[in-house]
């Protein structure tokens, strides 16, 4: 199986399933004499696991990480730092009368046409689970970006039709990490809360979305033609679980404007060229231009439903299911940190790229 590694001079690569006995991570490419904030990494995944919201899978695991190599007397040696996290709350029995059965909308279909074979306990290595290394992953890059102030956040959008109505830059993002489900708009939470607690009471699931605000980054980050700073960043959101969609800047509304509206002037502030406005979302030419970098990804409903609905099982026969298990009604609010930190990675793989000091 290929495909699961991440960056050219800083690289995650992956491993586990989510039913296995661990997953983990090799980062590479890290500098030497970083100091490692082991409290700040498991922070991060703490974010992620389930538990902090009502809405999400009670699945408590505790995504302890366990650093094995890379690490020397409190700093980065520059060698490959190597971790793992256990699975200690896994309950594969949920998932035994799904070993014949492909699940609506889930990878079970399409992993066993390519590979031959798959893992039905949670989905295997198709299963959000693995997303926990990602944030591992993503926290240690933040480790090269924090030593320059550069300051990633990101906040819980939209859930199904209800969506924050405020720009980025004139909400107080400090209150996203308060929140329940991520987003820094107290009435806008409480809709959103009513809104999956009736989803919820019937069955159902929800999608959303993410946006994501990178400050303080420096111009000049990005390679094109193909490294363009904002195809990395594309590739990076669309390789989630359930990722349907990513925009930056304007993004699709640039699609109904005029040249005269979209483009962003160049203006003198503190004797610093900088924009009058950002549509271009902080990057133009596929570069950083030194302004915010902002970017939205959009994510479908969690397919996992406790609804009854048709499939078909590996004997080609219609069959009637009813998932059973722990599930989120939406996760989005925990994938928050996640879209994080990718971003993280795609910053600090490009930062090293520039040789920028």
């Amino acid at each position: 199986m290929a495909g699961n590694t991440i960056g050219k001079a800083f690289r995650l690569t992956s491993f586990g399933e989510s039913h296995g006995v661990a997953i983990g991570g090799v980062v590479d490419g890290c500098p030497s004499n970083i100091p490692f904030d082991l409290p700040f990494i498991q922070a991060q995944l703490d974010r992620r696991s389930p538990g902090n919201s009502p809405f999400s899978s009670p699945r408590t695991e505790k995504d302890k990480i366990e650093v094995l190599s890379g690490i020397f007397e409190g700093k980065t040696t520059g060698a490959p730092i190597a971790f793992l996290i256990f699975n200690k709350d896994k309950k594969s029995e949920d998932y035994d009368s799904l070993r014949d059965i492909f699940r609506p909308s889930h990878a079970d279909f399409s992993w066993f046409e390519k590979y031959g074979i798959r893992d039905h306990r949670g989905g295997g290595r198709s299963s959000a689970r693995e997303t926990a290394v990602r944030v591992a992953g993503g926290a240690i890059a933040q480790h090269i970006l924090r030593k320059k102030k550069v300051d990633i956040q990101a906040y819980v959008d939209q859930i199904g039709p209800i969506h924050v109505q405020t720009p980025y830059h004139k909400l107080n993002l400090a209150n996203t990490i308060n929140s329940p489900l991520q987003c820094p708009d107290p009435g806008v939470t409480q809709k959103m809360t009513s809104y999956l607690k009736e989803l919820a009471s019937q069955g159902d699931t929800s999608g959303g979305a993410i946006v994501c605000v990178v400050r303080n980054l420096p111009s000049g980050l990005g390679e094109p033609v193909f490294d363009k700073l904002q195809a990395d960043l594309a590739k990076a959101m669309m390789s989630l679980p359930a990722a349907r969609g990513f925009e930056y800047g304007a993004g699709f509304t640039s699609a109904t404007m005029k040249g005269t509206e979209h483009n962003d002037p160049f203006i003198l502030r503190k004797e610093k060229i900088t924009l009058a406005k950002n549509d271009s979302g902080g990057i133009q030419g596929g570069i950083s231009v030194g302004s915010d970098i902002y970017f939205r990804v959009a994510f479908k409903p969690p397919a996992s439903v406790s609804n009854k609905q048709q499939t078909v099982n590996c004997k080609k026969q219609p069959v009637e299911i009813q998932i059973k298990g722990r599930h989120d009604v939406c996760f989005v609010p925990r994938a928050v940190v996640v879209v994080e930190s990718m971003c993280a990675m795609v910053m600090a793989d490009h930062w090293l790229r520039a040789g920028i000091k």
